[in-house]
């Protein structure tokens, strides 16, 4: 299928709450207390206008169905888990990488990733970095079986994430044609 990937805007904000609450609810069907501490209101929503304001989200289209099918933001590190000897410069920080049910199983994910090694690589970063909830074992394999390596995992009392991953940013896994920027055409 082919997708596009475009920066996100404010117009966007529902579609990616929506989003955020399909993954929440298919999260808490399979046992998982991932996401537990449900994104809902107006600390949601600030939180989204804030990260597409500065640039850091973008929005996944399948273009064959016109559907939203996905979302992906980064972010800055994220010093309760990485610190100084991690060389935090060097790496790419990936947040809220979210896969609709309807592109479940579709390989999406995957494609994103090797989106966010693309633009890691052009920015001369050397890791794509990410953290997810520690109880999060199928999570944690999932990214493993993408390249991933398991640097440690940090237990801060006031957070449920703390597994750490990073891949390189050279691996890229699948062809670069099935994940385009969007084109966007001037209204005439």
């Amino acid at each position: 299928m082919p997708y596009t990937i475009r920066p996100a805007s404010s117009d966007d904000v529902t579609t990616l709450m929506a989003l955020r609450t399909e993954a929440e609810d298919w999260l808490r069907s399979r046992g998982s207390d991932q996401w537990s501490d449900r994104e809902v209101g107006a600390l949601a929503i600030t939180k989204w206008h804030t990260a597409i304001d500065e640039g850091r989200t973008w929005l996944i289209r399948d273009e064959a169905s016109d559907l939203t099918v996905g979302t992906v933001s980064r972010g800055p590190v994220d010093r309760d888990f990485w610190n100084n000897s991690d060389e935090p410069e060097t790496a790419f920080y990936l947040y809220k990488l979210i896969v609709s049910r309807a592109a479940a199983g579709s390989g999406l994910g995957s494609l994103v990733l090797d989106w966010a090694c693309r633009v890691a690589a052009l920015e001369g970063r050397e890791w794509l970095r990410i953290d997810c909830w520690r109880t999060a074992t199928g999570l944690q394999r999932y990214y493993e079986n993408l390249g991933f390596t398991h640097v440690r995992t940090e237990s801060p009392a006031h957070r449920k994430s703390g597994w750490l991953g990073q891949r390189p940013s050279s691996l890229i896994l699948n062809n670069a044609d099935a994940l385009q920027p969007a084109v966007r055409h001037p209204v005439a």
